[in-house]
């Protein structure tokens, strides 16, 4: 399964599995980032972190480290 840090830019996919230490799982679980959700890959910083998705409606920024938790299955 590859990591959402693993994405290119435009790809969409479904969250298979949220890892991590539990605060970090615990807001990315009240941001809305649950198993099954679909999110798109918008962009990385120039120097490759962090990365930026869209998440209905929402954009988050996350660290390339805390993305490379999240486990995915590209649409």
């Amino acid at each position: 399964m590859p990591a959402l840090s693993e994405l290119i830019v435009g790809q969409q996919a479904e969250v298979l599995a949220v890892t991590g230490e539990p605060a970090l799982v615990q807001r990315l679980y009240e941001f809305g980032l649950l198993e099954g959700e679909t999110v798109e890959f918008l962009g990385r910083a120039p120097l490759g972190d962090p990365i930026e998705i869209r998440l209905g409606n929402t954009r988050l920024t996350l660290r390339k480290a805390e993305a490379a938790g999240i486990s995915v299955r590209i649409v």
